[in-house]
């Protein structure tokens, strides 16, 4: 929080990338299938709840803290940011989904660490995708290479993009509907 000024989370040009149409349509495909799938999963941990605030949690997080590590790891991010972005990763894909079952239920989740690595995937293939971005003269590319991260410059829409786009919509297709069972 320290930082908020210079940290990408916060700023205006973020929030900007995330609001393009096929973002939000893709985050409203994927949440909804999350959220809906909960009752008919067999996991009586997944419910409504917990998929709302994981997948919100996710579409707004998770391209920041992909970038965030990606640039850390190439010395372009502080690495008090990649701390930042381990930790909101963390709370997104797994923290807060034990603390929410621990208040639930009254004892932490015995399916923390399955579900540490199921979400940390989906959670990456989702910061992937909402990262992608369209580049005249480079094509599809993710908006965290660019030196004006997090400012977006993609043009062309989900037409250029989808077949950049679909190997992270079958990862995360590939996870949620095998949980599909009771319908």
């Amino acid at each position: 929080m320290r930082d908020r000024r210079t940290c990408a989370l916060f700023s205006r040009e973020y929030r900007l990338s995330l609001a393009v149409p096929w973002k939000l349509a893709t985050f409203a495909v994927a949440g909804g299938l999350v959220i809906f799938i909960a009752p008919y999963s067999g996991d009586r941990t997944w419910d409504y709840f917990d998929g709302t605030f994981m997948s919100v949690l996710t579409f707004a997080t998770a391209p920041w803290s992909v970038g965030t590590l990606y640039r850390a790891s190439r010395g372009r991010a502080p690495l008090r940011h990649a701390y930042a972005a381990s930790c909101v990763w963390m709370f997104s894909a797994s923290w807060g989904y034990d603390l929410y079952m621990l208040y639930r239920d009254g004892v932490y989740p015995p399916t923390w660490l399955p579900n540490i690595f199921l979400s940390s995937v989906l959670y990456c293939s989702a910061g992937l995708l909402w990262s992608l971005d369209w580049r005249h003269g480079r094509g599809a590319t993710f908006s965290f290479l660019e030196d004006g991260w997090p400012a977006s410059v993609e043009s062309g829409g989900f037409r250029r993009l989808w077949w950049a786009a679909l190997p992270f919509i079958v990862i995360g297709a590939a996870l949620v509907l095998p949980f599909l069972r009771e319908w």
